[in-house]
């Protein structure tokens, strides 16, 4: 990478904040969404199993249902794209037999040769201490899976503002999840601010390198 690259990279990380306010006129392209939404697909998670779904709401009807539960925040409706991660609430040898499965499809090796892989996942986040927390696990690869999209959003000039301030349950009673295995942890507001959101203007807060970064 060049100078240039890590300078783009800096200046894209300074340039994003937590948009309030969107311009509902102006859409997220259909190549610019595509990449974005290719690279949530390949964010990393723990041990690979992808214990999510991503659930892109763009009926407005169902944007205007969910607003009362995300303390009225007009960025629900306002956005041109609007994700709501959601994490599986257990993990079972199901899981992991049908990553095993993929694996051995897309590498074209012998499904023998993942045997341990296969039960050190059984020991661990199934049957193992973790798996009684196994959604909790899961929430937090949700937001591996966010803080990917957010920097990848900012590479490309797409604005978003991450929103914890939604009713869990009320997503899952709108957007059908009761019963499928999965809950919702967090959403996103994807587009573009709006001329007058005073939030762009800001100063951005952070401490210093010193209080936060450590070498030792």
């Amino acid at each position: 990478m060049n100078n240039t690259n890590i300078q783009s990279l800096i200046q894209s990380l300074e340039w994003r904040y937590a948009t309030k306010v969107f311009n509902p006129a102006k859409i997220i392209s259909a190549d610019i969404w595509a990449a974005l939404e290719k690279a949530l697909v390949l964010t990393p998670t723990s041990y690979g199993l992808q214990p999510y779904q991503f659930i892109l709401v763009q009926d407005p009807a169902k944007r205007a249902a969910l607003l009362p539960h995300s303390w009225g925040q007009k960025q629900v409706v306002e956005c041109s794209h609007y994700i709501v991660f959601t994490a599986r609430t257990e993990m079972t040898p199901a899981d992991v037999a049908k990553l095993i499965s993929h694996t051995v499809q897309v590498r074209g090796i012998p499904a023998g040769s993942l045997d341990f892989y296969r039960d050190m996942m059984l020991g661990d986040i199934v049957n193992g201490p973790r798996g009684k927390a196994a959604h909790e696990w899961a929430a937090r690869q949700c937001y591996i899976a966010l803080g990917n999209l957010m920097t990848c959003a900012a590479v490309l000039s797409v604005d978003a503002c991450p929103m914890e301030g939604i009713n869990p349950a009320e997503y899952d009673n709108l957007l059908g999840l009761n019963g499928s295995g999965y809950k919702t942890v967090v959403a996103l507001a994807l587009g573009y601010r709006a001329e007058g959101d005073k939030y762009a203007r800001l100063k951005k807060v952070r401490y210093s390198h010193a209080e936060l970064v450590r070498t030792v």
